[in-house]
């Protein structure tokens, strides 16, 4: 009887820690992996979509000139003025700001179309999980998960007082905080289920070329 009971004991044992370690299985541990997977793949980035250089502003716009004057500040960028022509006898005063050599290497270049890519600082990490709204456990089922995250990688000019004037989004982020994520439930465990657009929205600068 007493071998009996030891053998059911050490099954039930081993059943629980499969169902802790299976990836599909409902807890903290495995939403906090699927978590930080996908922010390891979807580094934050200072615009919400690749943007353009050289790219040529209005200088009376501050409103345009101002993020990419944070990043000249931070020797990211290169600046001159010039003369553009707008009508056959008018003209406007432009800023014309370019990658430095310094910015090249902390430039993350699209890959898909030349010249375009984007500055990418680091990526959120999770800290704890908070809450999970309840899931049928079947897979495709979907959770809210609610949890505080940090912040990891930061370069320099990331933390410059500058760029996170200029970049709202920035100060968030390296301020840490919450957030929630919908999560599926796949074959290959909990995956976070991506926005209907941009992978990780972000505010600041739009990234638009002035003409």
């Amino acid at each position: 009887m007493r071998n009996a009971f030891k053998a059911a004991t050490i099954l039930c044992a081993a059943t629980l820690l499969s169902t802790g370690c299976k990836k599909t299985a409902d807890n903290t541990l495995n939403y906090k992996s699927a978590i930080d997977t996908y922010y390891v793949a979807h580094p934050s980035c200072l615009w919400p979509q690749p943007i353009q250089f050289p790219a040529q502003v209005n200088t009376s716009d501050s409103s345009k000139t101002a993020p990419y004057d944070a990043l000249f500040d931070q020797g990211l960028l290169t600046r001159n003025a010039s003369e553009k022509k707008v009508l056959i006898v008018a003209t406007k005063r432009v800023t014309n700001y370019d990658l430095s050599d310094k910015g090249r290497s902390a430039w993350t270049a699209d890959t898909t179309q030349p010249g375009f890519g984007n500055f990418c600082y680091g990526h959120r990490t999770t800290q704890s999980i908070d809450s999970a709204l309840p899931n049928s456990g079947q897979p495709g089922a979907t959770t809210q998960v609610s949890y505080h995250f940090g912040f990891s990688g930061a370069p320099v000019w990331a933390q410059a007082a500058e760029t996170q004037n200029a970049f709202p989004q920035v100060k968030d982020d390296l301020a840490n905080g919450s957030a929630t994520a919908t999560l599926i439930d796949t074959n290959n465990g909990w995956q976070v289920q991506p926005p209907a657009t941009n992978s990780q929205p972000v505010t600041g600068a739009d990234g638009k070329i002035v003409e």
